[in-house]
C-alpha cells in the first residue's frame, strides 16, 4: 500500500467510476482498475461492490475510506510542516447556517490571499463535524456545541481546542397561527422542523420547547434552512435559526419570531494542529473575532 494508491482509491470511491476517476487523476481507466485490484488483494477485502457497469463502496471500503482520509492528509499535514511554506490543502467544516450566513466573503478573501492553499468545503451538523475534526478527516470546523462542551477542560479530553468566531442571535420562527405568541409556551403548533439529530440548533430548540419522548412535539426533519422556512410558512411547524440565516431568506411578512437567546460560533480543531495553511487560516477569522 503507498500514498499513491490511496488518492487512486479516494478518487474512485468520490466518483463512484473508474473511467471518471482515470480522467481526474490523468491515468488509464485499466491502470486504475488494476491499482484498485492490488489494494482490495493486499488487504484481502472487497472495497467496491460491482453491479455492471455501476460500482459502490462495500462495507469494507466505507471504513477503509476513512482511514485513507486520514492519511492522506497526514501526509499533506506532513509536507506543510516539514516545508514551512504556503500551499498544501486544508479541509473546513461548517453548519450549514454559517456556510450560508458567514463564510463566503472571509473565504473569498482567504483565496485571494492565500491562492497555494486549497480549501475542501463540507457541512453538517455540529456533532458529526466535531467527530471528524476529532479522527483528522477534518482540519477544522465552524460549529455551536452543547453548553457542557463549551469549555476548555471538556474539549482538551478529547484532543480538541476551540476559540468563538462569532456570536449569533437564535429566532423561533412562528407559522401564521402562532403570530401573537410571546412565549414558548403560548404556542399551538406542536411541530419543530429541524435538522437530524447531531445538531446543537436542534437539540437547544428541544431543550426550550420542552420536547421529550412521549411527548405531543413532533419533529419534521428537514435538509436545509429553506425548506424549513418554507414549512413554517405553511403553517406545519415552527423553526430555530440564526438571524443571520434569516435575514438571508424572503421570508412572507405575517411570519413573526421570538427571541431564543445567543450562542457562540467557534473555530474547532485538534490541539497541536498547526500546519502553516490552518494558522494563516485561523489568524484571519480569529483576529476578527
Amino acid at each position: 500500500m503507498d500514498l499513491e494508491t490511496l488518492k487512486i482509491f479516494e478518487a474512485v470511491a468520490a466518483e463512484l467510476s473508474v473511467t471518471r476517476a482515470a480522467a481526474r487523476l490523468g491515468r488509464a481507466p485499466s491502470n486504475v482498475t488494476t491499482r484498485i485490484q492490488q489494494l482490495e488483494a493486499e488487504l484481502d477485502a472487497e472495497l467496491f461492490v460491482r453491479l455492471g457497469k455501476r460500482i459502490t463502496l462495500s462495507t469494507a471500503g466505507q471504513r477503509f475510506l476513512a482511514y485513507a482520509q486520514r492519511l492522506l492528509a497526514l501526509e499533506d499535514e506532513a509536507r506543510q510542516a516539514v516545508g514551512g511554506g504556503g500551499g498544501g490543502s486544508l479541509r473546513i467544516g461548517s453548519m450549514e447556517s454559517t456556510a450560508a450566513s458567514r463564510l463566503p466573503a472571509p473565504l473569498a478573501a482567504f483565496n485571494r490571499a492565500h491562492p497555494a492553499t486549497r480549501l475542501e468545503v463540507s457541512t453538517g451538523p455540529s456533532g458529526l463535524l466535531m467527530d471528524e475534526v476529532r479522527d483528522g478527516r477534518l482540519d477544522c470546523a465552524f460549529v455551536a456545541l452543547p453548553a457542557e462542551l463549551e469549555n476548555e477542560p471538556a474539549l482538551a479530553e478529547m484532543g480538541l481546542q476551540s476559540a468563538p468566531v462569532w456570536e449569533e442571535s437564535l429566532l423561533l420562527l412562528l407559522p401564521p397561527v402562532d403570530a401573537k405568541a410571546t412565549a414558548p409556551a403560548e404556542l399551538r403548533t406542536r411541530a419543530l422542523a429541524a435538522f437530524k439529530p447531531g445538531c446543537t440548533y436542534r437539540a437547544m430548540a428541544e431543550q426550550r420547547l420542552g420536547i421529550v419522548a412521549g411527548s405531543e412535539w413532533r419533529i419534521q426533519e428537514l435538509g436545509s434552512y429553506h425548506a424549513m422556512v418554507a414549512a413554517v410558512a405553511a403553517g406545519a411547524c415552527v423553526t430555530l435559526l440564526p438571524r443571520s440565516v434569516l435575514e438571508l431568506s424572503r421570508v412572507p411578512d405575517d411570519l413573526a419570531t421570538l427571541e431564543m437567546g445567543t450562542v457562540s460560533t467557534l473555530l474547532l480543531w485538534r490541539r497541536g494542529y498547526e500546519t502553516p495553511a490552518f494558522q494563516a487560516f485561523a489568524d484571519q477569522f480569529l483576529g476578527d473575532a
